[in-house]
């Protein structure tokens, strides 16, 4: 569903008029931020599958600290390979990867990362350890939220019911209750439909539920 769609899909359970902009009225903006915090509220839920990006780094000789460019901050990692030697490669902490820079210092295919800060982008950067003595591609499988939906074309990723079912609880606990649904009964509404859609999506993917030792 589009931004405007949603917005009007709002509107109409609170027994209001649709409109044709997002920013019409004041009170339509206060409805497309509702609708911004329920788009924010599942994709914090779940790995959505709508969301998968892959960020791909290829590696210079004596550089260890990359970008992903265009990731932003707001993710989560569901795996990292070095693609190059067919291998995964694994988080470590701060403290390790500091220790390993400023007393070994060694070279080679990389094999561990840490997040290192963020650029002037506002992109997440990233240590790389063994430092690289080549060229070597490494790729970072990432759940990257979509940004805010803002103009009334844009569409939403991830499942648009507990979406519009969060804004409306949203919505009606500003407006104060009426003789309509009431707020505490839109957000079970909202969680019921969370449950469902993470269960449906759960059975498309059932990889994502096994662990497998590596």
């Amino acid at each position: 569903m589009t931004f405007l769609e949603l917005i009007n899909d709002v509107l109409i359970r609170l027994r209001e008029n649709e409109v044709a902009s997002v920013d019409q009225t004041n009170y339509i903006k206060l409805i497309g931020k509702y609708v911004n915090d329920g788009k924010r509220a599942v994709e914090d839920a779940y790995n959505w599958n709508a969301l998968s990006s892959t960020y791909t780094i290829t590696t210079t000789s004596g550089v260890f600290n990359y970008t992903l460019t265009g990731s932003g901050t707001r993710f989560r990692v569901l795996d990292a390979f070095n693609d190059t030697k067919d291998n995964r490669i694994t988080p470590e902490q701060t403290t390790r990867m500091n220790e390993l820079f400023y007393t070994q210092s060694s070279t080679g295919s990389p094999t561990i990362y840490n997040f290192n800060g963020v650029n002037n982008n506002g992109d997440t950067q990233v240590d790389i350890y063994p430092i690289p003595d080549g060229v070597y591609t490494l790729k970072f499988n990432l759940i990257k939220p979509q940004a805010a939906l803002s103009a009334a074309t844009d569409k939403l990723l991830v499942p648009s019911e507990p979406v519009i079912f969060y804004a409306l609880s949203k919505a009606i606990i500003e407006r104060g209750e009426d003789a309509g649904i009431s707020s505490g009964e839109a957000y079970q509404f909202y969680q019921q439909s969370l449950a469902d859609h993470i269960a449906n999506e759960s059975n498309l993917y059932p990889e994502d539920s096994i662990w497998i030792s590596y």
